[in-house]
Parts: structure tokens; sequence; C-alpha cells
């Protein structure tokens, strides 16, 4: 199975646990894997994720349904892959992902990727599974080429206390993105449905389709580069995700017409101007959250990896200073001196 699933609960359907109702359509897996699928927030009910597989659905009442790959999931192999872990206790992980490491098996992936490297850390049994077998620790994503900090619980009830939080927007994720372009705007906020393209599978757009799921970025500006010959200039943003749906950051940058620098989907395609980048400059630099067992409040920072920093250490002749939160931030990112 493989792609989406949307349904306007009609008079019939109307009363129905919303695992049942899945369970009986066709195209969908089998009730208990419905409600799996509810559990790990692959399930919308009218644009917002629905955690609650016994939710009673109502006429008019919009469902979208993210199904798995096409490849069955397997047997999720440990492999020794080193991971730069910034917190651990006995029910979660916070680590910094790098670069170019994907974060589940999927097609093209079947092995290397960061489930793999939970597991040899961690043990299969030791690792939370809402998201399916072949999904061990995961909480949320970050793309392939996205890299810092991101969230692994090691049971079903710290993994789901976790989507909770996010859920309920309550789990603090802040970005570090370098955009074309000069945001004129100190802060602002992108409010729009999200939904996978309709001329690119591949890609994700913003959307006004009923069945498009609300993702809402704000940013705040950092600091601000003159343009030059071969480029309109740069702004460096703080992005705070209070949703998170898939290349959010992305779609929404491009949607503004301030793509992200590097983006090879959604960026300008000016290898000059993405200042030889070859990936999006797009990095989770910080996470906050009460802890879901013990009630403690954990925070974690990560500075920008090498080729980021060198960015903008090259940008710097160029900078149009920075402002008060910039001031506050940019000296925490630990920029590169090479």
């Amino acid at each position: 199975m493989a792609g989406d699933i949307h349904i306007l609960v009609s008079d019939a359907q109307a009363g129905k646990r919303l695992d049942a109702l899945l369970g009986s359509l066709d195209g969908c897996p089998s009730r208990s894997a419905c409600a799996h699928l509810i559990e790990a927030g692959a399930v919308a009910l009218n644009g917002e994720t629905c955690l609650s597989k016994k939710q009673i659905v109502s006429v008019g009442d919009r469902i979208s349904i993210e199904l798995p790959e096409e490849e069955e999931p397997g047997v999720v192999v440990p492999q020794n892959i080193p991971l730069d872990i910034r917190y651990e206790d006995d029910y979660l992980i916070v680590l910094s992902k790098q670069r170019g490491l994907v974060c589940h098996p999927a097609h093209g992936h079947a092995s290397g990727t960061l489930a793999n490297a939970l597991v040899y850390h961690c043990g299969a049994d030791h690792l939370g599974t809402l998201q399916g077998e072949d999904r061990p620790g995961i909480v949320h994503r970050l793309d392939r080429d996205t890299s810092g900090l991101m969230l692994a619980a090691k049971d079903d009830d710290t993994q789901r206390a976790l989507q909770d939080l996010i859920r309920l927007r309550t789990l603090d994720r802040r970005y570090i993105t370098l955009v074309h372009g000069y945001v004129a705007h100190d802060e602002g906020t992108i409010n729009t449905g999200i939904a996978r393209s309709t001329r690119d599978r591949v890609k994700m757009a913003v959307s006004d389709d009923p069945f498009a799921r609300q993702a809402i970025t704000t940013f705040r500006v950092l600091e601000r580069f003159d343009a030059s010959r071969g480029d309109d200039g740069y702004t460096l943003l703080e992005c705070h995700l209070y949703t998170g749906r898939t290349h959010q950051i992305r779609v929404h940058m491009r949607h503004i017409n301030h793509p992200c620098v590097g983006d090879p989907l959604y960026g300008r395609g000016n290898e000059r101007a993405d200042r030889g980048l070859t990936r999006q400059f797009l990095h989770s630099w910080r996470v906050r959250f009460d802890h879901p067992v013990t009630g403690e409040t954990i925070e974690c920072r990560d500075e920008l990896p090498w080729d980021l920093s060198a960015v903008l250490e090259e940008l710097a002749p160029a900078s149009l200073g920075r402002t008060e939160v910039g001031d506050e931030i940019v000296p925490q990112l630990g920029l590169w001196e090479g």
C-alpha cells in the first residue's frame, strides 16, 4: 500500500468509531492496523491529527489517511551507525541527526537508517513501535538532508506521550534556516493547508483542498545579508514548528517566495546563489519539552554543522546587521572558522 486516502463521511458511515470505519474501507488495512495508524498520527480529522481510535465520526467529516510505503515492513536489523546523543534516560533519547541519514527504512533505503542505529543502541524490544515495526523508536522525522535534534522513544507509552506533546503544540521545536531574499518583517506566521502536490507526487504544496492538513510555522529574523552579483541577498531565520507536516518549513518558505538556500526540491536551482550547498540550509537547533514521565523540563541545543556554518562565515562581510533576537541566538550556533 502507498499514498493517501481521503474520505467524506456519509450518512451511512456517521456514528461509527474511527478505527472501525477505516477498517471497513477498500484500500485500507485491517481495523487493528488502522488503529496503529491513528495512534501513530497518520490520520487527520477535518485537517487536524486525530490520535483517538474511539473517535465517533459525523456526517461531513473529512478524514485523511497517510498509508505506509509500498514495501512490506520487515525486521529492522541492528547496525552500528554512530549516534550523537545529547540526552538519554530509561524512556527517551534526544539525538542530533547528521545530514544524509534517513530516519527509517523505506523504498530505496532498506538499511543504513536511524532506525537501524536505534535498534543497535537500544535493542528492538526497548523501542516504541506505535509508528510501526519498521520505525522503532521514531517519534517525529527529519528529512534525510535536514540535520539536528530529534526525539526517539524507548516504549509505546512514552512514544504516545511525546506525540501528544506535538499534537498539543507543547513540544517546542526550533529550526535555523537561511533563505533567499530580504525578509522585510522581523517576525511572521504562516498558516496554510499542506497536501501532496498534484503535479509532482514527490513534493508537498500549499493547498486549499478541504483534505489538506493545517500547517503552522512562525519565524523570527536573526540576520540579513546584502545582495550581490548573482543573488538577491539572504535572510537568516529561526522557525518554530507548531505542526509537523512533511517538508513543512521548506514548503512554507517557498510559499512566501523565500525558499531555503540549497533546497533541491523547492529551491531556485541556482548553484551560485545556493553558495555551493547541495542540501537545504535547515537545521533543528533546539528542542524543549516537559518529560512525560519525570516532569523535568528537557532542553537541548545543537550548533550548526560545519557546511552550514561555513556559508554564514562566507556571508559575514555582507551582513546588514542582526536583530535583537539574532544577537541572542546567533552566538549560540557555534559558527565555524575555516
